[in-house]
């Protein structure tokens, strides 16, 4: 499920930098969030 909302994030900060709409960086906070999930939903699947 993670990976899912991280690839929709994903889709659409790319949709915003070509089409130059960004929403006053909003999409650009949500992209950070997505990432940071990823890495600690893989950090915490390396320790068990």
């Amino acid at each position: 499920m993670l990976w899912t909302i991280a690839a929709i994030l994903i889709v659409l900060w790319l949709l915003g930098l070509v089409t130059s709409y960004t929403m006053g960086g909003l999409i650009h906070v949500l992209l950070v969030i997505a990432v940071v999930v990823i890495l600690i939903n893989f950090i915490q699947s390396r320790r068990s």
